[in-house]
């Protein structure tokens, strides 16, 4: 059985699962305030982690493997969800490669009625420093309605770079000002803190999922 933190209601009517980003575990800094800013606008939180990442906290130190052969994983991670009892509608997501992970598998559980949509946080559209590596080719084509949040300052995927890609008309773009890969932007520069980018972020999909959920 796959092991959840939960942030807000129980009962809350959508609940968004979110896997981790490769290098960082589901309770690092930036998720766990992700989640929260997310639980402060009505949304049950459910994170969970990869074998790889779980076997870390044992000492396992087994690097990040291809993101498309934990694939089954996040599918199992859904169904472990549902047996815990949450009914309500599911969005699906995640941190970087947790994100991209997601994003092979909604259309499939889309298509089942499983999910809602999909949440991405800081896309990997690439690695940085090598744009001509693109994760893109099943995004042209996506049917499940998405949101992907990206620093206009991240190195894996910048707006002129995306803005290039065909994306599918499913997919909504949201720019967070001076954000880097973890959406964090530089206050002295920017005007915005994390704090803000989080509530835009919270705010956005609370909008965006009134629409796709009804």
């Amino acid at each position: 059985m796959t092991t959840f933190l939960f942030d807000g209601h129980d009962i809350a009517p959508v609940t968004i699962l979110l896997a981790h980003g490769a290098g960082a575990s589901m309770d690092s800094p930036s998720m766990t305030a992700t989640a929260k800013a997310l639980a402060a606008v009505g949304f049950q939180v459910a994170r969970f982690e990869f074998h790889y990442m779980a076997a870390r906290r044992y000492g396992q130190r087994k690097p990040p493997p291809r993101a498309e052969t934990v694939n089954p994983e996040y599918i199992k991670a859904i169904t472990d969800l549902r047996a815990k009892g949450v009914t309500g509608k599911l969005i699906i997501g995640g941190k970087s490669m947790g994100g991209r992970v997601a994003s092979m598998v909604a259309d499939e559980m889309f298509s089942k009625g499983e999910i809602s949509g999909l949440v991405c946080l800081g896309y990997p559209f690439h690695p940085p420093g090598k744009s001509e590596q693109l994760r893109t080719k099943h995004l042209t084509g996506l049917k499940t309605p998405t949101l992907i949040f990206q620093g206009t300052r991240d190195e894996f995927g910048t707006k002129d770079e995306v803005a290039t890609y065909g994306l599918s008309d499913a997919i909504d773009v949201i720019w967070l000002e001076d954000g880097d890969h973890d959406l964090k932007p530089r206050k002295s520069i920017s005007g915005f803190s994390t704090a803000d980018h989080l509530t835009t972020l919270a705010e956005t999909v609370k909008a965006w999922v009134g629409r796709i959920a009804t």
